[in-house]
């Protein structure tokens, strides 16, 4: 904390002015080109390796950068990954969603373990939000990996989105180079790409790419 409490500090000594007016400003002029989905794994830093500044996009992480497929959405309950969706490509105009996972994902390697019965159970989903969250949103990245692995990893993975034009064909890691926990971060980035496009609010934007 002592370290966080510093960099405070220091940015207030040091950087907050010129910041400041480029909020400014940004407030004046927003052009926002990406919405940039990601983890929240502390070594993830995406205005850092993407060199993008204040205003360039906008950036949601949660663990395992998953986006909810819209079967998901109900009046009465919701998470923030759609809204975000909806404030960025609707309310904002943005017409380039990313979706960026990563290698030795702690969330992925929790996943993985989920295709133990009792691991996953609803009893175990009940004391961890963590496997809550992804027993209800990421089943379907390990089913496709699944998939993957039952053909020895050298067929393509179709994802298949509402949208008819939407369809990817994907082979992952046919060399096998790849750790099992990030070959199913690379399945899940795409799966996630698939939920995206399940949203009716983007099938217009879709349809007109």
């Amino acid at each position: 904390m002592d370290r966080i409490f510093r960099g405070i500090m220091k940015y207030r000594r040091t950087n907050r002015a010129k910041m400041v007016e480029q909020f400014v400003q940004v407030k004046n002029n927003p052009e926002p080109k990406a919405l940039f989905f990601t983890c929240m794994d502390s070594r993830m830093l995406p205005a850092r390796f993407t060199e993008t500044n204040i205003g360039d996009m906008f950036i949601v992480r949660n663990a395992g950068n998953l986006i909810p497929h819209s079967q998901h959405f109900l009046d009465e309950y919701t998470t923030c990954e759609p809204a975000a969706l909806e404030l960025g490509c609707v309310h904002n105009d943005i017409r380039h969603v990313i979706v960026c996972g990563h290698s030795d994902c702690k969330a992925m390697n929790l996943l993985h373990l989920l295709r133990d019965t009792e691991f996953a159970s609803i009893d175990n989903r009940r004391m961890s939000p963590l496997r809550s969250w992804l027993c209800t949103h990421a089943i379907s990245s390990l089913e496709k990996y699944q998939q993957l692995e039952a053909a020895g990893f050298d067929t393509p993975l179709i994802f298949q989105a509402e949208t008819p034009l939407r369809r990817i064909i994907a082979y992952i890691d046919p060399e096998d180079k790849f750790s099992v926990t990030d070959k199913l971060s690379q399945v899940n980035t795409l799966q996630q790409m698939q939920n995206i496009a399940s949203y009716g609010f983007l099938r217009k934007r879709l349809d007109s790419v």
